[in-house]
């Protein structure tokens, strides 16, 4: 039942929150969510055999999507949200499902929640296949409708995720990884948009992250797929270039221009002496990988 679950029972660091001075009610909050970061730490070996999934997935064709309700159903979309323009990757690679559809972004309808059927029938009607993963995401680790949709997905034999911030939940016990930062009572009893948002947050960024560094989307530590859609982002796509190259801030901004505003294609072109033509074969041979095809060093240049 609800009561017993550990993100449900009262926090006695934050019992009288309520007839504190405003200041010291925030440090209470903030020495909470340093907890948070700990919590997620002892998870780390888990999360990464999750995201060796999700790359064995990504390298066949498959794709990532993320089920929840609520704080956890909103996080998910976010996270699927900003992959694209982070990594340059399609936006369908990762999606993100929410109980109740995108009205449910904007508004709570967490009535959803409790709808096994309509889990399991959104991850179909989004064209889950057996070739993707599925991570589901609920704090209680006993969310009805998440719960459906992992059941759809190891009827296919998809792999399965479950984040959640409950010890031994139901959800943990359904996927094939188990993610389960144990982040204890919240600061307000019940409220898991606060500590246990938080940690799925991290474990999100986590998964996405770390799956695509490993697929090769990023150069050392440099964001090189960001798409420069605006001037903000063509200003950073510059300085990425120049940080990557060693080029002054024009020149690479110059760079830039030649290789088809793709900052990976200008990195190779300013490094290699290779043409826009001969960078973008180069690629695509490897991925989409600037490590790749730096350290290979097989430039065409006939």
């Amino acid at each position: 039942m609800l009561e017993n679950l550990l993100t449900e029972q009262t926090n006695p660091a934050s019992a009288s929150i309520d007839a504190l001075p405003i200041e010291e009610a925030l440090r209470i909050i903030n020495a909470e969510d340093r907890t948070v970061a700990e919590a997620v730490g002892r998870e780390i070996p888990a999360i990464a055999r999750a995201v060796e999934v999700i790359v064995n997935a990504f390298r066949k064709g498959g794709r990532l999507f993320y089920i929840g309700s609520g704080t956890s159903g909103r996080l998910g979309v976010l996270d699927a949200a900003e992959c694209p323009p982070t990594f340059g990757v399609p936006a369908g690679m990762v999606r993100g499902i929410i109980a109740g559809g995108e009205q449910a972004l904007a508004r709570a309808t967490e009535a959803s929640e409790d709808d096994r059927a309509a889990g399991a029938r959104d991850l179909m009607e989004h064209g889950f296949h057996a070739g993707d993963v599925l991570a589901g995401l609920s704090a209680s680790g006993r969310t009805p409708y998440v719960l459906g949709a992992v059941e759809a997905a190891r009827v296919l034999s998809a792999s399965t995720i479950g984040v959640s911030c409950t010890p031994e939940s139901e959800l943990a016990r359904a996927v094939d990884i188990a993610i389960t930062p144990v982040t204890g009572p919240e600061v307000i009893a019940g409220s898991t948009r606060l500590k246990a948002g938080t940690a799925q947050k991290l474990v999100l960024n986590m998964l996405t992250t770390g799956a695509f560094v490993r697929m090769g989307y990023v150069y050392g530590n440099l964001m090189v797929n960001v798409q420069p859609a605006n001037h903000k982002l063509m200003d950073r796509a510059a300085r990425i270039v120049a940080q990557a190259t060693g080029l002054d801030y024009e020149s690479a901004r110059q760079e830039l221009s030649r290789g088809g505003n793709s900052v990976p294609v200008a990195i190779v072109m300013a490094k290699t002496g290779a043409s826009r033509e001969q960078a973008e074969r180069a690629l695509a041979a490897a991925g989409g990988s600037v490590s790749m095809v730096l350290h290979k060093g097989e430039i065409n240049h006939g």
